[in-house]
């Protein structure tokens, strides 16, 4: 994938597609959705936003019906609803309403605290990330080099030889990275790039991950609680990139002998990948859930008609488990 692109899945491609009559366009369909699942099967980077990207317009889906004379009132109503609802923008507001200066043994920098916050309602989860100006000139670096014409109008605060720490220097850099953050999600390319995403939450998945692998799972819950609730945020244009960060937190609950909220986060995992059957998450997932479910004396056999059905189209022998793929993530 460029770095350029909008960060909307690995292995996204437009396909033109012309079928000459019905059963030409059944066949080209089947061999798409065919190619779709085995793009799934075969995603082998462990990153947890390199998931594959989302159809345009999956079967079944009411939004990808389009009006015609066919439709009653009711219909036509709940479509416009409905594409309504799939084109409302979510919109987030990025505050820094303070800084602290760092002093280390040999190092000294000044750590800019981002509050990123969802707008049109009330947000009671506000993301708190902390940022220096290293951290911000990277990413200018980066983004300069994919949307060079985007950001021409953008200027970045210059670094001086002396002065970084006084006051007046840091509330100027306060409100300037604020502003730059700003215009930044504003440009859609950018808001949906991985670039931006990973510079947003990179380092907390990565410390998370972390502690997970080394059995440090009340921390590592702690870390990937707060990280879902930016995800959800910034990743609203591909929810299923939220899937890895929700099982590991399923494993974490899980290893922790919290049984029910595993089994509540694995849902919420389920539902995302309820078209994706061929996702790298769903077999490892639904062997999770089955015992889950039986532990908590829950319904497990449709889990387990899913399981079955999934492998006799996949023939696979071995299956990692879940912890395994967790444990896999930001290890590259």
């Amino acid at each position: 994938m460029e770095e350029g692109q909008p960060y909307l899945g690995e292995g996204e491609e437009g396909l033109e597609v012309k079928a000459t009559s019905p059963t030409a366009a059944i066949s080209i369909a089947t061999a798409t959705h065919s190619n779709e699942e085995d793009n799934y099967e075969n995603t082998g980077s462990f990153q947890a936003f390199q998931e594959q990207a989302e159809p345009a317009n999956p079967s079944g889906d009411k939004s990808s019906r389009s009006p015609n004379s066919s439709m009653t009132t009711k219909e036509l109503q709940e479509y416009w609803r409905d594409e309504k609802r799939n084109c409302r923008e979510v919109k987030v507001l990025f505050e820094i309403p303070s800084a602290k200066i760092v002093e280390k043994p040999f190092t000294k920098y000044v750590k800019y605290q981002i509050f990123i916050i969802q707008t049109g309602s009330f947000d009671s989860n506000k993301s708190v990330v902390e940022r220096r100006y290293s951290d911000f000139e990277r990413l200018h670096t980066n983004l300069l080099g994919e949307f060079a014409e985007e950001m021409e109008d953008i200027t970045f605060p210059k670094k001086t030889l002396t002065g970084n720490f006084t006051e007046e220097i840091i509330i100027e850099r306060k409100l300037a990275f604020q502003d730059y953050l700003r215009f930044l999600y504003s440009m859609e390319c950018i808001r949906t790039s991985r670039m931006f995403i990973d510079f947003l939450m990179r380092p907390e998945l990565e410390e998370a991950y972390s502690c997970l692998r080394g059995g440090q799972y009340t921390k590592a819950l702690a870390g990937l609680l707060d990280i879902v609730v930016l995800q959800e945020k910034l990743t609203k244009h591909r929810p299923i990139l939220l899937v890895p960060t929700l099982c590991a937190i399923l494993v974490c609950h899980k290893d922790l002998e919290n049984p029910r909220s595993a089994y509540e986060f694995g849902e919420k995992a389920l539902l995302r990948l309820k078209r994706y059957p061929g996702h790298r998450y769903y077999l490892p997932l639904l062997e999770t859930m089955i015992s889950l479910a039986y532990e908590l004396g829950k319904d497990f056999i449709s889990f387990q008609e899913k399981m079955e059905e999934r492998k006799a189209k996949k023939h696979q022998n071995k299956m990692v488990t879940l912890k395994e793929l967790a444990v896999q993530e930001y290890t590259q």
